[in-house]
């Protein structure tokens, strides 16, 4: 499985971005998957995913702002990330877990793939 994670950039408190993480072959059909934001020197947190019943869950302090969603048919995923605050600013993360473990997606460690990371910045 190879993940790669782009649509990050420098943008205004209030402004928008999208994220998308390409897959390699089918990498997002009934799997869990979620993106995840690590600021500098923080851990690496749950930002938004897609539970193994592919119901959808946020961290909360993105609830209305963010909005997770894939396209199967393109292998992608994506994080539409509105109204963006200064302390959204992290690289963002794309996971897929290479078994299916039915655990506790807001942890990293239910993951085994990762993208490579794309850097957000908010400025205010």
């Amino acid at each position: 499985v190879q993940l790669q994670a782009s649509g990050g950039g420098l943008v205004q408190e209030g402004g928008s971005l999208r994220l998308s993480c390409e897959g390699s072959v089918r990498t997002f059909n009934n799997a869990a998957t979620a993106w995840f934001r690590q600021a500098p020197g923080q851990e690496r947190e749950f930002v938004a995913g897609f539970t193994w019943s592919r119901t959808t869950l946020y961290k909360d302090s993105v609830k209305g702002r963010f909005t997770i969603s894939r396209d199967n048919a393109r292998d992608t995923l994506y994080l539409q990330m509105t109204s963006l605050k200064v302390e959204d600013t992290a690289v963002y993360y794309c996971a897929v877990p290479s078994t299916v473990t039915y655990g506790n997606i807001e942890s990293p460690a239910e993951y085994q793939h990762w993208g490579q990371g794309t850097q957000v910045t908010v400025s205010s």
